[in-house]
């Protein structure tokens, strides 16, 4: 007898403010689905209006699973994403239900889909040369010298990018090897059977507006207040890497005197255009996500139609 066809967990993904979210409680509301964050902001305590967390009321109807399990302050990386991934996945399962695992780290997928690499072990002395070397150069120069060497894994990374870059700049200094080619010779953790849709809308300029509308949105239901009371509970000082996620950092900023919150709000805005790019250029380079323009008429009842047929 064939093995069972269907797949066992369901993927989708896309850049911010596609509407995945958005798409994942209307199907949860009428499947006995549950959503699976695939979102390193919404992992952390008190990351809630910037991180388009979903609200209580929403969670208590529909299963969520890895929001608020990290303090701001610790620290979360794909491994770990990966193993309570699939630990959630198991548990839905066992349950009757259907995983759905929705959001935009793309990092995140790209570790749950293919695996991790075992990198070369951290470098403090190497660290130490790169932070120099950024303190005077800049971190663009630095992301400029690491497209000379590893140019795919510059494109996936914003040119101020400090964690990403210093760690690729490291790896090819202890190796000799680009880090994407380590990536490359991954194999996953699992034989898990994936269906895998990426929204890609057509219009960018249509994702733009409501990348703008998202972010007045935001601002509307207390973003700035949210940052606020995580200045005052980390500390202005606080290196945390939960607080490099975009529009926290831009605010944060702001709020340490680094220009008007107008000029914060643009630059935040700004900043999501970028993720969105980065997002849609990962997405291209991985022919195994079915893709969907959200914008285009009847799309969201034909995905749902698809998910039907393989159910």
């Amino acid at each position: 007898m064939d093995a069972d066809p269907r797949p066992e967990a369901i993927l989708l993904c896309g850049p911010t403010a596609s509407g995945k979210s958005d798409w994942a409680l209307r199907l949860a509301a009428k499947w006995p689905v549950e959503i699976i964050s695939v979102d390193s902001a919404q992992v952390y305590r008190g990351f809630d209006v910037g991180a388009a967390k979903p609200a209580p009321e929403v969670r208590a109807q529909v299963p969520h699973h890895l929001l608020d399990i990290r303090e701001p302050e610790e620290p979360y990386n794909a491994g770990e994403f990966v193993a309570d991934a699939l630990a959630a996945i198991r548990d839905i399962r066992a349950r009757g239900r259907i995983p759905l695992l929705v959001g935009g780290t793309m990092m995140y997928f790209g570790a749950f889909i293919r695996g991790l690499a075992v990198l070369p072990p951290a470098d403090l002395d190497i660290r130490r040369s790169i932070d120099l070397e950024a303190a005077r150069l800049g971190w663009p120069a630095l992301h400029a010298r690491l497209a000379g060497v590893d140019p795919l894994a510059a494109a996936r990374m914003h040119v101020h990018d400090s964690q990403r870059i210093q760690r690729a700049l490291e790896v090819y200094a202890l190796s000799g090897k680009p880090m994407s080619d380590w990536h490359r010779a991954t194999a996953p953790s699992h034989q898990l059977r994936l269906a895998r849709w990426a929204l890609v809308p057509a219009e960018r300029r249509l994702l733009h507006a409501r990348i703008a509308a998202r972010f007045d949105r935001m601002m509307a239901e207390g973003f700035v207040e949210e940052v606020q009371g995580l200045r005052d509970r980390l500390g202005a000082a606080s290196q945390a890497s939960s607080l490099r996620a975009v529009g926290y950092r831009q605010l944060w900023e702001h709020l340490g005197g680094q220009g008007t919150l107008d000029e914060a709000v643009q630059r935040g805005i700004a900043a999501t255009r970028q993720l969105a790019k980065r997002q849609l250029t990962w997405i291209q380079a991985d022919p195994g996500w079915r893709r969907i323009d959200p914008f285009e008429t009847g799309a969201e009842e034909r995905w749902t139609q698809s998910l039907r047929e393989l159910l």
